[in-house]
């Protein structure tokens, strides 16, 4: 069972501030500041936010002293259904392919996310640790993809009730990643399935054609309550 941390000393966003701004003026950042303890980061998912570093914040840095990190609430939120997931003919083939593993190479993953040869990288070091930290508390979790002892690719996030929050993917292979997507929704499918739901920050070309769609952001933060209270997959209880 995964263990409960301290709770966070920080106050963060709640869903009447969340919810209160106009259309016109709502933004997916929501706050900057805090730190990345576990119960601050988990007290944040379960209010309807992530972590983010800024990434190039100019005179926001200069005046904290250091690169600050963004607390997120996209206003249009990318999620994939259960039911909702596409594997077409040559992923089906793909599967075939690879074996999956869960939680057996978690920093292995981790760190394939944050290569920095990758593009639109953001995962630095604190993101690490914390998301570390997170997977020795069993709340972070990996789902692999490897070939001939090779891990060729995966994904992390958190699983939270019937929240799985993917953080990033990567591969080494052709389809890897998607595989481990695959890998990912068959833990999730069980007497709860319809229940659950993977969350995946914002929608790419990439994330559309395997399924993913948007919720707005009052859709999310209304169902989030009943999704945390749904048992967690037998695999991470």
């Amino acid at each position: 069972m995964p263990v409960e941390p301290p709770p966070s000393r920080w106050v963060l966003p709640g869903r009447e501030s969340l919810v209160a701004a106009d259309d016109d003026e709502a933004d997916d950042l929501v706050g900057v500041g805090a730190d990345l303890e576990p119960g601050t980061v988990l007290a944040a998912y379960r209010s309807g936010l992530f972590p983010m570093p800024l990434g190039e914040p100019g005179a926001l840095a200069s005046r904290l002293g250091r690169d600050p990190v963004g607390w997120w609430s996209p206003v249009e939120r990318g999620v994939i259904e259960l039911d909702g997931l596409k594997v077409s003919r040559s992923l089906r083939r793909a599967c075939r392919d690879f074996e999956v593993r869960v939680d057996t190479a978690f920093e292995e993953v981790i760190d394939a996310c944050a290569d920095p040869d990758r593009p639109h990288g953001w995962i630095d070091r604190r993101i690490r640790a914390a998301y570390c930290r997170l997977h020795e508390l069993g709340w972070a979790h990996s789902v692999e993809t490897w070939r001939d002892g090779r891990l060729e690719g995966g994904l992390y996030g958190l699983a939270i009730g019937g929240l799985f929050a993917g953080e990033s993917m990567f591969h080494r292979a052709r389809d890897a990643s998607k595989v481990a997507l695959v890998g990912l929704l068959d833990v999730l499918r069980d007497e709860h399935a319809a229940d659950r739901l993977v969350d995946v920050q914002w929608v790419t070309p990439h994330l559309a054609s395997l399924g993913a769609v948007e919720l707005d952001r009052d859709a999310y933060l209304d169902r989030l309550p009943g999704l945390l209270d749904v048992p967690l997959p037998e695999p991470w209880r």
